[in-house]
């Protein structure tokens, strides 16, 4: 007999056991990440789904109001959720059901989902689309909410194997870092949080891309890092910060979330060896998969995002390529309106906001 619930804060680890443990498990569905989102204004509805007690899958529900005033309507969104068994269809269905339920309590007009799951799973496309899902064309830079092409590695073989599989002008670049006195650490307190945010300014402006507020720093440092689910890595030469990483970890995987340089001393290469510290890192901890996360899908030299891909690759990793987004779509009607009306609604309210206050 299954049954679905949302549970509370009294359940909390035992639902971070499951996700810590599963083969499908992701740092997005931690509990502790429903809680850095709720620092933006998302509330978070864990779900469980239990057959006799135990637990056989769970989804990470996020969910935020429209942006409508009197409209008491929402959406479900859960990244890189569920964690599932993919070739379990009935664990799938009552898990989705579960969820349906759910947003029907919350008003909820549909529910997003992007799995960690290769494209060629077609078994599993077929099961989110017997389970109602339709799927959502994302394109091939960053369209999506989540990357759609991510750069992975198998960090098993040993570190030797690793840096032979490396391109050798890597491998160069990361003894070079060492051999001229660049040292990696991991950060101890909040002055170190402080000096991985200044060195992602820099590098926001230096590369015009935009980041969120220290704000939302400080809560991946508050629940994620002091809770063993993430670390921030710290480059430094001569007592200067030069480079910043943060890295995510769940059971046996490591994603590479955010890396920062500083515009000084960027001969040094900094970049290369906080990599590769993390790597180490990641193998220290028993973990067999390194996540570089995003990459454009568009191969082309003259796509402004190749020398992202140019250097997650040098790492000896493979393009990946998952299922992509899809939904569940509950209201159809209200569907619609978000897909189409509620772009242009914000775009006028955020117009006239602007003009109340330069009046």
């Amino acid at each position: 007999m299954f049954t679905t619930r949302v549970i509370d804060e009294k359940e909390k680890d035992r639902y971070n056991d499951f996700v810590v443990q599963h083969p499908r498990g992701h740092f997005l569905q931690l509990w502790e990440w429903g809680q850095v989102k709720e620092g933006m204004g998302w509330e978070k509805l864990p779900l469980l789904l239990e057959e006799d007690g135990e637990i056989r899958a769970s989804l990470l529900i996020l969910k935020r109001n429209l942006p409508v005033p009197g409209l008491k309507k929402s959406i479900f969104y859960s990244p890189r959720g569920p964690v599932v068994d993919m070739d379990q269809p009935v664990l799938n269905r009552n898990l989705f059901e579960g969820a349906q339920k759910v947003a029907r309590e919350h008003g909820a007009i549909f529910l997003k989902i992007d799995p960690d799951i290769i494209k060629d799973n077609t078994a599993y496309k077929n099961v989110l689309g017997d389970c109602g899902f339709k799927e959502n064309e994302t394109g091939f830079n960053f369209e999506g909410v989540q990357p759609r092409f991510v750069f992975r590695l198998d960090i098993t073989p040993s570190e030797v194997k690793l840096l032979e599989n490396m391109h050798s002008k890597w491998r160069y670049n990361l003894r070079l870092a060492g051999k001229k006195g660049v040292e990696i650490r991991m950060a101890r307190d909040k002055e170190d949080l402080q000096a991985f945010y200044d060195i992602l300014l820099e590098t926001a402006r230096r590369d015009q891309f935009l980041i969120r507020g220290y704000e939302y720093f400080e809560w991946i440092w508050d629940y994620m890092v002091h809770n063993g689910f993430a670390q921030i890595f710290l480059a430094e030469h001569e007592g200067d910060v030069i480079a910043a990483t943060l890295a995510m970890i769940t059971g046996d995987k490591v994603w590479y979330l955010y890396g920062a340089s500083s515009n000084n001393k960027r001969n040094l290469m900094p970049n290369y060896l906080i990599q590769w510290a993390m790597i180490q890192w990641a193998q220290e901890r028993g973990c067999s998969l390194y996540d570089f996360r995003g990459v454009s899908g568009d191969l082309d030299e003259d796509n402004p995002l190749y020398g992202l891909y140019r250097f997650k690759k040098g790492f000896g990793g493979q393009l990946t390529e998952f299922i992509g987004e899809w939904d569940q779509v509950y209201s159809p009607f209200f569907y619609w309106l978000w897909n189409n009306f509620l772009p242009l609604y914000q775009t006028i309210s955020r117009s006239a906001k602007k003009r109340g206050q330069e009046e």
